[in-house]
Formats: structure tokens, sequence, C-alpha cells
């Protein structure tokens, strides 16, 4: 058994990655189930489909924290990491795809005398 981390916002997932028949569980739920949105099952799986490992690993996903999109690249980050610790010779394509950076953009937090990040209270003259 192979586990990792992938974070993204707000979002932490472990990936536990074992020898099987392609299942995704996150959090004890069944992986289509968890995320309805189309692109974020494909956003998953990309990086198993890129280096063919689809349908070879069983994975087990527990995932906290953000929304929806964060968990999914939080998730997708998660098994990247993964099919590297468990095969070193897939890192090159996996990083040449984008799927070993951690994106590190995160909300900007709210500043006191305004009225969010940036935008200010409304100003007049008069």
């Amino acid at each position: 058994m192979i586990n990792n981390s992938g974070r993204r916002k707000a979002a932490v997932a472990r990936v536990y990655l074992t020898e099987g028949s392609g299942k995704i569980t996150v959090n004890n739920r069944e992986f289509a189930n968890y995320f309805p949105l189309e692109w974020h099952r494909t956003s998953i799986e990309s990086p198993l489909n890129l280096t063919d490992n689809a349908g070879k690993f069983d994975i087990k996903v527990n995932v906290r924290g953000g929304g929806q999109s964060g968990q999914a690249q939080a998730v997708r980050l998660g098994i990247a990491k993964a099919l590297v610790d468990s095969n070193v010779e897939l890192k090159s394509a996996l990083r040449n795809a984008g799927f070993m950076t951690r994106d590190s953009r995160v909300v900007e937090r709210k500043k006191p005398g305004q009225k969010k990040a940036r935008k200010r209270f409304q100003f007049s003259k008069r």
C-alpha cells in the first residue's frame, strides 16, 4: 500500500494506492457519487490515464476541507504523487503534464476598514 497526500486551497486529500481492479472510493462513498460533475472525475482520473495505470490500482481517498473543485484538484495531486512513489519513471511525464505541482493560490484575506480583500467602502466627498 502506498499513501500520499495532496492539497489545494483549503482541501487536504489523503490517498491510499493498492494493487487492484481500478475502484476509486472517496470518503467511503463511490467516486461518481462524491464528484457528480464530469470534469471533476476526468481531472482526477487524468494522471492514471496519462500513465496507462487506469484499472491497475484501487484508490481509497479521505478528503476534507474546501469545496468540490479544490477537493478534486487535491485528490489529483495526491494520486499523481502516489503513482510516482510506486514508479519513479512516471515522474517526468506527470511533471510535464502539470500534475506534480501544488497550486499555491489561496483566497486573500479580508482587511479591516475595507469591504473585501481589495475593494474599499464607497467614498464620496460630499
